[in-house]
């Protein structure tokens, strides 16, 4: 059996450059994977065939079917290197919460591909693993990656930054949602900005900057979605004194960035005292690692 952590990402920034012909949209957007971890167990079950047995029992909402992302990842894996399948199982202990734009499915998928890789011993290369991890999700090879980095055009293509300043980062999930349709429909609506936040806080990243880069944290959906849960949790971490807060990704989870411990912890255990899925975290320099 392999055991694999697989991070959470939050966006530092998320700037939406324009629907493609495709129907896909170009984006611009600084990602950062931090420590708080779904762990994936992945191992060879008895019999024949390509049966995947998924268990995910923390979570009774997330499908254990075909449709679990964990499932796209193990078949994406099979075409790829065209080895013969197993029946597999595979256990997700999810403590990343769904629905929240800080990837942690994608990050349970790109667990899977690298455990595999590993059980069927194919020598994959971190650029081969990336491009089977595309097959199924944007935010998938970044995940698998981890790290600080620029992501442009649909979200798959990366260019590593200078890795985020050390800091400390309280994560929200209130019980909404945000439709992500619906915000690419908002940002379509909306005329085209004059800058990107993405180019400005690449600034700050380089000059080790955590003050100034925590005033360009940028994410265009949580603009156009205007939503007062979200507004009200920033405004609640902003008055424990965070440097800066936003939404991660297409939500609805909501981050804090601190440069003091005490204080981060402070901003969680008041949010505790109203949310239930509230994390203190750090950023990380990598992406899933095998345990």
């Amino acid at each position: 059996m392999i055991t694999v952590k697989a991070p959470a990402k939050i966006n530092l920034t998320l700037d939406i450059l324009g629907k493609r012909p495709d129907g896909y949209h170009n984006v611009a957007m600084v990602m950062q994977t931090v420590s708080l971890y779904d762990t994936v167990k992945v191992d060879f079950a008895a019999g024949e065939g390509d049966t995947i047995a998924v268990t995910c029992p923390n979570y009774p909402d997330v499908p254990c079917d075909e449709s679990n992302i964990v499932c796209k990842a193990a078949r994406a894996f099979y075409k790829h290197t065209e080895v013969k399948p197993r029946p597999l199982s595979i256990d997700v202990d999810k403590i990343v919460p769904t629905g929240a734009g800080l990837a942690g499915g994608s990050s349970d998928g790109a667990a899977v591909v690298l455990a595999l890789n590993q059980m069927y011993e194919t020598h994959l290369t971190m650029d081969e693993m990336a491009e089977i991890c595309a097959r199924f999700g944007s935010d998938v090879p970044f995940c698998l990656r981890g790290g600080t980095m620029l992501a442009t055009e649909t979200g798959t293509t990366l260019k590593k930054l200078a890795s985020m300043p050390k800091c400390f980062i309280v994560i929200c999930k209130p019980d909404i949602s945000v439709s992500t349709a619906e915000a690419y429909a908002r940002c379509d609506a909306r005329p085209a900005k004059g800058f990107l936040y993405t180019d400005e806080l690449i600034k700050r990243l380089y000059s080790h900057d955590i003050r100034g880069l925590s005033t360009c944290l940028y994410n265009e959906f949580e603009q156009v979605m205007e939503l007062e849960e979200i507004n009200e949790i920033k405004r609640a971490m902003l008055r424990e004194k965070a440097l800066g807060a936003s939404m991660s990704g297409s939500g609805s989870a909501v981050y804090a960035i601190f440069n003091n411990e005490k204080k981060a912890q402070n901003c969680a255990n008041i949010l505790k005292e109203k949310y239930n899925k509230v994390f203190l975290t750090q950023p990380t320099k990598i992406g899933c690692f095998i345990e």
